[in-house]
């Protein structure tokens, strides 16, 4: 689970995010919504270690973490298969290896089943339209974390349009709830998060205004 206490984030000192006191548990669906520069991406990274605090704590003890950033997801030339792409989630577990093991190879291909995109893993991830290039990723990002680990997106849905959208939210949903992934999502599709999210968040000029309490 995650316990953050009292934390602050800031860029440069600046305190984007303030005074946030949450926690994330197996088995949730918590996204973080608000207006754009109201600090949701900030929280997350914050959340995830990749900012530290400038005051107050995090703690995190889920066994590993799959990220999908806004930068990553908004990549639609990467010259490579998907296959590849999809791999490629096992790299930061991998050291000095410079092969897949087998297994790896095989929860690959089952994660690519899960989202959907098996049949196109000899395609060219730069040919597949938005909604498969999300879903592509998503599998990468499935690569990065175990059963018992964290699945945190930055606005996975970005770009898409509404048809695709609502695949990738029904996708995350089933996965959470037939699954038991763990996620933690940013989103500003209130529609799709209050249909399929567990915990809801919402923050305004860097504070929490609700309690993320279950729907």
């Amino acid at each position: 689970m995650i316990i953050c206490e009292n934390a602050s984030f800031a860029y440069d000192r600046n305190i984007i995010v303030k005074d946030i006191n949450l926690s994330i548990e197996s088995g949730d669906y918590l996204c973080l919504v608000g207006e754009n520069g109201s600090g949701k991406s900030t929280l997350l990274k914050g959340l995830l270690g990749l900012l530290k605090p400038l005051q107050g704590s995090v703690t995190c003890s889920f066994s590993s973490i799959g990220y999908l950033s806004q930068s990553a997801a908004a990549k639609k030339d990467f010259p490579a298969g998907v296959k590849e792409i999809v791999l490629s989630g096992f790299l930061g577990k991998m050291g000095w290896r410079l092969f897949y093991k087998a297994g790896e190879k095989r929860s690959a291909l089952q994660n690519m089943e899960k989202v959907g995109v098996a049949d196109l893993q000899n395609r060219c991830f730069r040919e597949l339209s938005g909604g498969q290039q999300r879903r592509v990723l998503l599998a990468r990002t499935l690569c990065a974390c175990d059963k018992t680990g964290l699945l945190a997106l930055d606005e996975p849905a970005a770009g898409l349009d509404p048809e695709a959208t609502e695949n990738l939210y029904h996708l995350l949903g089933q996965l959470n709830a037939e699954m038991g992934i763990t996620i933690v999502m940013v989103s500003h599709d209130i529609g799709n998060v209050e249909k399929y999210a567990g915990k809801i968040i919402k923050l305004e000029n860097g504070i929490i205004i609700n309690g993320g309490n279950e729907k």
